[in-house]
């Protein structure tokens, strides 16, 4: 960690935080002046637009019975998941940013750790599992009722959740038990295990092997499965007959598709560079596009391109509506 890039006075702060606080600093995202408000504003608004509609979409499938199907249920964990990532980060910055504090506790380091791991981790197994079901309704619609019960969608659902949650517990206990004693400014918007792990005074590079063996396998492995699932299914698409069935399979495949991509994309090219590829500025902006403008944008994605949960919204509205009147 450079310090010289950092005002003198916050310099001395961090020396001072360092010898009589266990709390980690958060360097954040913006400049802590009015250049960093509009941003502030910005983020602050999306946050708010990724809550409703993240919430709103968990919310619609759940009382609408047309959309109790797998593939709709599989669609609302995604939903959750992305709702506890950006709720995980930036509040926390909001508040850092606008009290003009810094500091995060260790508890509450570790809750972002634990939070945005198992989140990172389950939603590449949650899109493979959504990719799995769209394989299995084009490609092998006879068999969808058995393969794709609601009885399966459920232990998908737990497997994801338990995974994800295992995986990210074993990397926040060993993050936090590592001896942090060059500094504890984390050049980051809220507590990234690879932002972490320089500060650490012992050699790491044994765990950070073992991270991305981690990454590699929550993230190339249900990669894989998803390529091969939507290549068989493009295959099916193109050999229907039907011009109708051959649209709607291609939108919905196309629309998970660029979910995927929104969401590959920038966890691949951050966390499978080596260390020494990295800079701290370029992590940070590829993060704000993970952990807060695709959230935002996987319920966009979602509704504006999918028939069934407009008709839900019109539905659902429609009873409140008139219950209202």
């Amino acid at each position: 960690l450079n310090l010289s890039v950092f005002p003198q006075d916050t310099m001395v702060f961090m020396e001072k935080w360092n010898q009589t606080s266990s709390d980690f600093i958060l360097m954040g995202l913006f400049p802590p002046n009015q250049k960093g408000l509009l941003p502030l504003l910005l983020i602050i608004s999306v946050f708010v637009f990724a809550c409703l509609g993240n919430s709103g979409m968990t919310t619609l499938i759940f009382l609408d019975p047309r959309l109790h199907t797998p593939m709709y249920f599989l669609l609302s964990q995604l939903s959750l998941m992305d709702l506890m990532i950006i709720s995980t980060t930036v509040p926390k910055m909001a508040y850092n940013f606008l009290s003009g504090q810094k500091s995060i506790s260790f508890l509450g380091c570790g809750i972002q750790i634990f939070v945005f791991a198992t989140m990172a981790g389950s939603e590449g197994l949650i899109l493979a599992s959504m990719a799995y079901d769209r394989f299995v309704a084009i490609c092998h619609p006879l068999h969808y009722p058995i393969r794709m019960s609601k009885r399966i969608c459920l232990k998908l659902i737990i497997g994801t959740w338990i995974l994800g949650s295992i995986n990210s517990l074993a990397h926040t206990m060993y993050t936090l038990h590592l001896p942090y004693c060059r500094s504890r400014a984390i050049n980051h918007f809220y507590c990234d295990i690879p932002a972490m792990l320089p500060l650490a005074c012992v050699d790491t590079w044994v765990y950070e092997y073992m991270v991305f063996v981690s990454t590699s396998l929550f993230l190339l492995v249900p990669f894989l499965g998803i390529s091969a699932s939507y290549g068989r299914v493009l295959l099916a698409v193109f050999h229907m007959h039907s011009k109708e069935g051959r649209r709607k399979a291609f939108t919905t495949c196309s629309t998970h598709i660029t979910v995927v991509i929104f969401y590959y994309a920038p966890f691949v090219y951050t966390y499978l560079r080596p260390r020494s590829l990295r800079s701290p500025g370029e992590d940070k902006n590829l993060a704000v596009f993970y952990t807060i403008l695709t959230p935002m944008l996987n319920p966009i994605i979602y509704s504006l391109r999918n028939k069934e949960v407009l008709g839900a919204m019109r539905r659902v509205f429609g009873i409140f509506l008139n219950s209202a009147d």
